[in-house]
Order: structure tokens, then sequence, then C-alpha cells
């Protein structure tokens, strides 16, 4: 712990106010109401009771014992007692390309995390899949075991809703794209955006002396820009943003398992109220009307202020990467160490190239530039109370793209203009964007979405942004209004509101 809070002082006074905007925890979270009987075993996972087998199990008949799974890193899985003296494991059970797996002995090994297989416990998640994953990746969940028939005769009532035609027409669409090679990487364009980041830090370095106040603007430029990049080599898929991934760590003291955890959940539930982080940014900024309990009077002049928070940006990211990154250490994820070395190593070379009033300042000036950025492409689209199972057009209705003016705001955008490209595809390389704006028309147009392909100039969007901040300031508190933190990234495994909880705990082994 002293380590922890060692490494934490080194850079947080300048962060005063990051709490209010930290990530919600399950403690303070609201989860759906549980419609099933639990029984008092602390439960791995919810749904129907395992299959079971023949033989004996630690000399008992197998026909008595519940079965689950067992998996490795690579979804090699086998069959093993479901429960022993203190747990049960049922089965985990997840839509992929209209076929039900069970996942329950493949959550500890999947490298991101459990809290990604538990969220789609009775869910699709075949949108998600093909999004974030590689194509090694992709062959692996054919090899995990099926959904057992009890399963699937309860996940089959009326639970969970069939694929729409807009699904399987856009799962069509991403075969022909990757068929076509649209996910190739164009290495002249990658070495170019790289020498631009590379001669910015060698501006701010050479004038930090003789004009420090060019310096600041340069720096600021320098981690704006580090964020995209980084941002490019997370998302990506291929070996070379696998060779580049922690570039943003040690470029602009991002962590990658932050971001990660973060970004990928505000991809896969957009604009999800109570869910998707990226829009929870109250009490300082409200997207939408509060209950009067989670109101604040900071949100009748927000409109006024804005910049103050947006400043505060990458001052906030950088606090929850350094949190993110000590507890991955602790947690013994993999490659956590790497990741904090590299952060380390970023803020000594902040601290020894840049005196204080440089990047501190550069810090400030990067989160405004980083804010007026990201927040207008989805906060005047609609804002969802539910969860979405049709991923594709959510994206559509939640997503706007700005269309800029020049190279320089081509440039400073970073890939971010073309939002509704990112998030459909966010592993294909961001030089592929700007030509599949009239693929993604006509698919919003043959498919009948609603509000089609939305694009507005880069300055309409954000004057939009500034009438949802003045509109939501001059309305009135709504009684029972979601709350912006009300589920969080729970699991649904240990909190019971999977679809697939509809059964009775009875029969469990006890």
């Amino acid at each position: 712990m002293k380590y922890q809070q060692t490494t934490l002082m080194a850079f947080l006074a300048t962060v005063s106010f990051a709490d209010a905007f930290s990530s919600p925890t399950s403690s303070s979270s609201h989860v759906r109401k549980i419609t099933t009987t639990r029984s008092n075993l602390n439960m791995v996972a919810t749904s129907p009771t395992p299959g079971v087998n023949t033989g004996t199990v630690n000399g008992e008949n197998k026909s008595q014992v519940p079965m689950g799974w067992e998996c490795d890193d690579e979804a090699n899985c086998v069959e093993i007692p479901a429960c022993d003296d203190q747990i049960c494991r049922t089965s985990l059970d997840v839509r992929i390309h209209g076929e039900w797996y069970d996942l329950s002995g493949w959550r500890k090994a999947h490298p991101a995390g459990q809290h990604w297989i538990d969220w789609y416990d009775g869910r699709d998640a075949t949108e998600v899949m093909d999004a974030f994953h590689s194509e090694k990746a992709r062959s692996m969940w054919q090899r995990l075991p099926k959904s057992k028939p009890d399963a699937l005769e309860v996940l089959s009532a009326d639970v969970v809703p069939d694929d729409t035609p807009t699904q399987l027409a856009f799962r069509k669409l991403r075969a022909e794209l990757e068929a076509d090679g649209w996910w190739e990487r164009d290495y002249v364009r990658e070495a170019t955006l790289l020498s631009i980041w590379f001669g910015l830090v060698a501006a701010s370095v050479a004038t930090v002396s003789v004009a420090p106040p060019l310096s600041t603007f340069l720096l600021a430029l320098v981690m704006t820009n580090a964020g995209w990049l980084g941002h490019d080599y997370v998302h990506g898929v291929d070996k070379f943003t696998d060779f580049m991934r922690n570039f943003v760590c040690i470029g602009a003291g991002l962590g990658t398992t932050w971001w990660s955890d973060k970004h990928n959940k505000h991809h896969a539930l957009t604009n999800e109220q109570g869910v998707d982080e990226d829009v929870a940014t109250d009490p300082f900024l409200y997207t939408w009307a509060p209950d009067p309990k989670h109101d604040s009077p900071l949100r009748k002049i927000q409109h006024w202020i804005f910049p103050v928070p947006f400043s505060a940006l990458f001052a906030l990211w950088r606090y929850d990467t350094m949190v993110v990154a000590i507890e991955a250490v602790e947690q013994k994820r993999p490659g956590a160490k790497t990741e904090l070395g590299l952060l380390l190593a970023h803020y000594f070379l902040l601290l020894t190239l840049f005196p204080f009033g440089v990047w501190v300042p550069a810090v400030f000036l990067s989160g405004l530039m980083s804010a007026l950025i990201v927040t207008p492409t989805h906060q005047s689209e609609e804002l969802f109370e539910d969860y979405q199972p049709d991923w594709v057009t959510a994206q559509f209705e939640s997503t706007r793209n700005a269309k800029t003016t020049n190279p320089f705001s081509e440039w400073l955008w970073g890939g971010m203009q073309y939002q509704l490209e990112h998030h459909l595809f966010p592993s294909m390389p961001r030089s592929k964007y700007p030509l599949l704006e009239p693929i993604l028309t006509k698919f919003a147009r043959e498919n009948n979405i609603k509000g089609g392909y939305r694009v507005s100039g880069e300055f309409e969007i954000q004057k939009m942004n500034w009438e949802l901040y003045k509109g939501v300031a001059e309305a009135d508190a709504v009684e029972g209004a979601p709350y912006s933190r009300g589920h969080g990234q729970l699991g649904a495994i240990n909190l019971g509101f999977s679809p697939a909880a509809n059964f009775p705990a009875a029969n469990l082994i006890e």
C-alpha cells in the first residue's frame, strides 16, 4: 500500500478534483431487479444447471454431479466438476454469430479481463467480438463448448432478441471489407504521423528556454497527438500495433490497461446511461437533466464554465491511468510491470526536460483540445436508458462525424472526426476512414436507420455541444432520471441480472 501511495504522490498534486470524475465502483452502483431466487452459494456464474455426465467424480456418481468447464488461454477446454466445497459454477452463455457458447471456463483466461465476459452473459457479443479482437482471437471462440440444451431453452424463451436484419447486413459488409483488404496498413502514412510527433517533441524541447509559452503550446500538441496515435495502436490488432501498443504510456502518460478497460466499454455500450463513462461527467458537466438527489449548482452555469472541466480531462486520464496501472501490478495482470515502468519513464523525461511552468499548463491545454474533440461526436445524439442489443443501429444513432475545414484540423482531430467509422471498425487503420463515408451512407439508407449517416461541420458540432449544455443547464431536475453512474461495468454473474438467471436456484447442487 505504501508503494501505491508513494507512486501516486509523484504527480497527483495538480489534480484536485479528479475524484468527482472517477470511474464508478460497484459499491455505489444500482443494479437491475433480480427476478429469480438465488441460493446461498457464492455464484461464479448465473444460468441453468450445467450438463451432467456419467462415471464418478471423487467417488460420487457423475450423474448426480453437475459438470462445468475449465479453459486455457488458447481456448482449449476440459470438463470439470461444477461444484466444490464453496462454489458452484453454472454456465455463462454468450451468443456469437448465431451460436450460443458456454464461456464459464474461459472467463478467467480472457486476456482483457473477466468483466467483459460477465457483461455479455445471456447476450449477443458478435459485433464486440469482431470489432475488438485479432484474427487469431476470432478463430478461438469456435473451440469453446456450446451451451447445453437446458440453457438454450431458457435463452430462447423470448429472453434474448434475434439478430436484426441490420446486424446481419453489417456482418456481411464487414466480411466484404475484410476480404477487400481494408485492414491493410499504410506504413508510409504511419511513419509520417510518427515523424510529425517526434518533430513536435524536438521543437517543444528546443523552445523551452527561449520561448516557454510556445514550448507549452507545442508540448500540448505533443500530448494530444500522442493520445491519438496511442488510440490507434491500442485498438489495432496487427503486428505493427502490437509492437507499438505501449507507445501511449511513454508518449502521453496514459496506460494501455486503463484505456482498454474504459475506452472499449465506451465502444461496446456507447451512450448507455449509467454504463458509458464518457457521458458520466457530472457533477461538473451534465448531458441530461439529473434526478434532484444527483444535481449540482454547477449545472446551471455549465455552458459558461465548460472549458474549466474540459481542461482537466488529461489530468484526470493521467490520474486514472496510474491508479489502474498500480492495481494491475498488484493483480499480476500480464504486462502490467512493463506498462508501469514506461509510465514512470514518461514522468522522468517530462520532469527532466520541461519545467513545472511549461508541462503543467501543457497538460491542461491538451485536455481542453482533446475534450473539444471527443465530447461533441456523441453527447448531442441519442442517449439510451437501457442496454441496446442491436449494436450496429445504436452506433449510428449515438454518433455524429465532424467535417474538418483545413489540413491542420484534419491532423489535430486525429481520426476522431470519423467517429462513426471508428466505432463500427475500431481496429481498421484510420487512413481508410474517409473512404467509408459513401459505403456507410448507403448502408444507413438501405437499412432505414433513423438519422442516417450523421455529419456536421467542425464548428457546427461545437455549437451543438454548447447548446446541449445550455439546454440541460436551463432544464429542471427530473425525478427518477437515470444516474450517470447507475450500473457501472458490473459483472452480470455476481449480480444476477443476466437474462439467463431466470432459472430456479433449487436446481443447483447445494
